[in-house]
Formats: C-alpha cells, structure tokens, sequence
C-alpha cells in the first residue's frame, strides 16, 4: 500500500512510500537534497520499517532539530499506528 507524508521543517515537500507487510518497497522524496534522498530511498528498500525508522530518527540537518531522514522516520512512526 501506499502512503503519502507531508515533512515538516526542511526543503523536501513529500515524502511517498510503499510498504507490504512491515516492509519498504518503494520510497520517494520531492524535492529536497536529490542525489542524497535517492541514495537513502535505495538503501531502506527491502528494510523493515522498524528498522528504518531506528537508523533514521533523530538525525539533524543545519541545527534545525529535524532533517528529510528524520521526516521520513516521523512519517513512518505514523504508518505504524494506522498499519
């Protein structure tokens, strides 16, 4: 199924993933830092998104207290919670 987030705080706009059975097969990035959102977005497919969510949350971009991996670990936080 997909899912679609809208990130806060950070250049990218939308964050589109696609998970079957607690795993990532898809995810895509607008905008934002595109070489380094399709190098993440290649490593996580085929990862749990627990343990997406464990790799990625946390991480900061600029001081901002927030980056596009954190977004994309908030934004499965949530798919949890409707999955």
């Amino acid at each position: 199924m997909e899912y679609r987030f809208t990130p806060q705080g950070v250049c990218s706009t939308q964050i589109i993933v696609e998970v079957e059975e607690g795993v990532i097969k898809r995810l895509t990035v607008e905008n934002g830092c595109h070489g380094n959102l399709q190098g993440i977005s290649k490593l996580v497919e085929g990862m749990k998104v627990e343990d997406v969510i464990k790799r990625l949350e946390g991480i900061d971009c600029r001081e901002r207290g927030t980056s596009c991996p954190d977004q994309i670990a908030k934004g499965l936080k949530k798919l949890i919670t409707i999955i």
